[in-house]
């Protein structure tokens, strides 16, 4: 039997109350990860409800795996088989798998990434004669809200959302359609079409969305204030045969407006889901008293929020900092410095964050890390998976996997170099589109089109149809290395670069896509098929952290990342850097005149990641775009420092110092400058 005795009360009522829509508020540091994995071991465990009839779903790979091995600590990986825990948009995947052929498309379908996408769009604009150049990028993105949106391209020109003076949305109107076209004649969804397709089968096929909702008849959902309208329908579709719904969230965290999160989700669940018991967990155990009496305060200044106020029985007598700067190099050099204090006195590095509202604010601190040898590591750089040489690998993959796959197939012709230029493969192309088959087809059955390559081009289809074979009967790590064997990519990399060090780097990579393949199989053993394989890789969410950081490393390592990246990790310090107007709340808003609201909940998250110390700093003068600007204090904090939250330090000039360190640094200082006065030569 599983005890919910150390659970406290608020946590336990809501890991007992499994009939029905529930509502768990659940704070910063609040332990909802704990509720939740204690409330599925209770269902299990305690109730006898059958494993396969739960379905709990998060945003991140990461956060299903935390809460899969926390179940398996609690009932034992007997008592877990069955379970599902998955992403949105790995559950999406799983019913497109078996039921996207009602949607015209076939099982063997691709996702593509955001370089295929626009790759089309690329194309789509080419066909689009406006005598106006639009940003490829933007129309992607705009194409991607829509989705999020569940607006089709048949339904945009007819929606709010159309505006008939705005050229971009004329693009739009054309492009949107073009692209939904070459997808599916590729055999391809997009990563936004996971949901939106899903929504649509659920729509079109309502004995689809009674089936899955007749089979999970248990369903959780972590970070509710995150969910956007698609992921709300898809909800609502997989609980029409019951009410048991149960959401964790903190709509005081919501700061995914961006990615198309509605907030009005969780603020209105109980009129979606009438007869909702709500939940509020406000014991906190992350941060000390001083902290959270600041995030309160902060946050209570938003109107439109669930009234909670967070409380912990870590007291403490240290207060936050508020640290007035000079200038934006001297900002980053007291941090340094405190930093580097921090280690002598035997402090971990691991135990350190610096957050920022923007990636731009990273570069001061990276060039004063490197002249004093601080190790750190930026959240949000380039993902491991959007390498070229992996990148390379896994389009040879995809399209071993699914021969239709186009964009990837044009990637790879030329991999290694087959001399298969433009106008050989618009010959190809054009024969693809007389016959109405494939590239792949076309080059296949016609070899001999281009008398010149036609060697060539036997040999690249060759491999593909050989490694079809080879993939079935062989591991996938054994299959993978006798691939890059066969085309010689080891090889292809040293012609790509005359640095030694860039081809190790290169090598590398692709020995680390290797291992991960290694591991892949190690955790899903027989399930640990290509197909599967490609899946996981083409699901690795924005908000992961990579698989190729280690926590070893990272304990001897500064962290640095943006507010929005810092959700959901703690740190024992925190230095909010940069908190200005203009800053937090972003200009954006402040110009166009917009709800503060959000803005406000980032500053509350950066908070609420530090567990003993928090510094925040403002510049009295910052570099912005190569030029000295006048900055003034964030007004979210500007009047809290008048009612005692902050030690106030002023650290212009020898604020970082004690006042015996001033004294010995000015007498050095006047001393070495009488020295080179004195000095002929100088």
């Amino acid at each position: 039997m599983i005890s919910l005795s150390g659970l406290n009360d608020a946590q336990r009522q809501a890991a007992d109350t499994i009939e029905g829509p529930v509502l768990i508020l659940a704070g910063a540091g609040s332990g909802k990860t704990r509720t939740i994995t204690y409330r599925i071991a209770h269902m299990v465990d305690n109730l006898n409800i059958n494993q396969k009839s739960i379905l709990a779903l998060s945003f991140t790979n990461k956060a299903a795996k935390e809460m899969r091995e926390r179940i398996i600590g609690l009932l034992g990986k007997k008592k877990s088989r069955g379970l599902t825990m998955a992403t949105f948009h790995s559950l999406g995947v799983k019913i497109l798998k078996k039921q996207i052929t009602k949607l015209g498309y076939h099982k063997n379908f691709s996702i593509y990434d955001s370089a295929d996408q626009i790759s089309i769009v690329r194309e789509a604009l080419k066909h689009f004669k406006a005598g106006k150049e639009f940003d490829r990028k933007i129309i992607m993105s705009k194409i991607g809200k829509l989705k999020n949106q569940g607006i089709t391209p048949h339904d945009f020109a007819d929606s709010e959302y159309f505006d008939d003076e705005d050229p971009y949305d004329h693009a739009l109107l054309f492009v949107y359609e073009y692209y939904q076209e070459k997808l599916k004649f590729y055999n391809a969804i997009d990563f936004d079409d996971i949901l939106f397709m899903t929504v649509k089968l659920f729509t079109d096929f309502p004995e689809v969305a009674k089936e899955y909702s007749e089979q999970f008849k248990y369903i959780m959902v972590d970070e509710y204030q995150d969910t956007n309208s698609l992921q709300f329908d898809l909800i609502s579709a997989l609980t029409s045969t019951h009410d048991n719904l149960c959401v964790v969230g903190d709509d005081d965290q919501a700061i995914y407006s961006f990615r198309g999160a509605d907030i009005t989700n969780i603020l209105s669940f109980e009129r979606a889901f009438p007869g909702a018991k709500v939940v509020i967990l406000e014991e906190n155990y992350r941060s000390v008293s001083p902290i959270l009496e600041l995030a309160n305060k902060v946050i209570h200044q938003n109107v439109n929020r669930r009234d909670k106020t967070l409380w912990t029985r870590r007291q403490s007598n240290v207060k936050p900092y508020l640290w007035a700067m000079g200038s934006t190099e001297h900002e980053a050099e007291v941090v340094a410095d405190e930093i580097t204090k921090h280690q002598s006195n035997g402090g971990h590095l691991g135990d350190i964050a610096i957050l920022y509202r923007s990636n731009l604010q990273a570069q001061p601190f990276e060039e004063i890390f490197r002249m004093n040898q601080i190790p750190y590591t930026i959240i949000g750089g380039q993902k491991f998976y959007e390498k070229k040489e992996v990148k390379d690998i896994m389009a040879f993959l995809t399209v071993i996997y699914n021969p239709k796959d186009q964009l990837q197939l044009r990637r790879i012709l030329n991999i290694p170099n087959r001399g298969i230029g433009t106008r050989t493969l618009e010959k190809y192309l054009e024969k693809g589109e007389q016959e109405n088959i494939s590239l792949f087809e076309a080059l296949h059955q016609y070899p001999a089109l281009d008398p010149n390559r036609e060697k060539n081009i036997r040999e690249f289809t060759d491999i593909i149809k050989k490694f079809k074979e080879v993939f079935e009967l062989h591991p996938l790590p054994q299959a993978i290395s006798k691939l890059l064997e066969d085309i010689d990519f080891f090889k292809f990399i040293e012609r790509q670069y005359d640095s030694a060090k860039q081809v190790e780097r290169r090598r590398n990579d692709v020995m680390f896509f290797i291992e991960s393949a290694e591991r892949f199989v190690k955790y899903n053993g027989e399930k640990a098929t290509l197909k599967n394989f490609l899946e996981k890789l083409l699901l690795q969410d924005n908000q992961d952290t990579e698989e190729d950081e280690d926590d070893d490393v990272r304990k001897n390592e500064v962290t640095m990342m943006t507010f929005h990246s810092s959700k959901g990790l703690e740190f024992d310090t925190v230095y909010m850097v940069g908190v200005e107007e203009e800053s937090l709340p972003h200009k954006n808003t402040i110009k166009n005149g917009e709800d503060i609201s959000e803005e406000r909940r980032l500053c509350y998250v950066g908070i609420t990641r530090a567990q003993q110390k928090l510094i925040m700093t403002y510049a009295k003068e910052r570099k912005i775009y190569g030029k000295e600007t006048p900055r003034h204090v964030s007004r979210f904090i500007i009047d809290l420092d008048k009612e005692g939250f902050f030690t106030h330090q002023d650290r212009t000039t020898f604020g970082h110092m004690s006042e015996e360190e001033a004294d010995t640094y000015k007498k050095d200082f006047f001393a070495s400058l009488m020295d080179n006065l004195n000095d002929d030569t100088a």
